[in-house]
């Protein structure tokens, strides 16, 4: 237990001081002054791909224990972006054969997210 909890937190500590200086990065010399969120773009396209690669790397390999996982994937991805996880899942219905319901899924997420956030910021006002 104390192995992955050290895994998911350091794992989680790296993710979220790569997300933010990745996004200072990208925004202080190219996003400043546009309204597109460049820097957040840019993590979120990155951790997709990240969780792509170490997925498709350490499929199958013996020694890819699941506090390993939980480390990358949790930790390190899921405090980076969520949006990979969510890229993941999407993939996975796809290649199951499930189009329709990765379809939903993107929709599902996106319009409920959008209404979420406006409902939590309406509300807090």
């Amino acid at each position: 237990m104390l192995k992955t909890l050290t895994a998911l937190i350091l794992g989680g500590a790296l993710g979220a001081v790569s997300r933010w200086g990745l996004h200072v990065l990208i925004d202080s010399r190219w996003g400043g002054g546009h309204l597109f969120p460049w820097g957040i773009f840019v993590v979120n396209v990155a951790g997709c791909f990240l969780f792509g690669w170490f997925f498709s790397m350490f499929e199958g390999r013996p020694w890819f224990s699941n506090t390993i996982q939980l480390g990358i994937f949790t930790g390190f991805l899921g405090s980076f972006t969520t949006f990979s996880t969510f890229g993941w899942n999407t993939l996975e219905l796809l290649k199951s054969g499930h189009a329709a319901m990765a379809i939903g899924n993107v929709g599902a997420s996106v319009v409920l997210g959008l209404l979420a956030v406006w409902a939590g910021y309406a509300l807090g006002r």
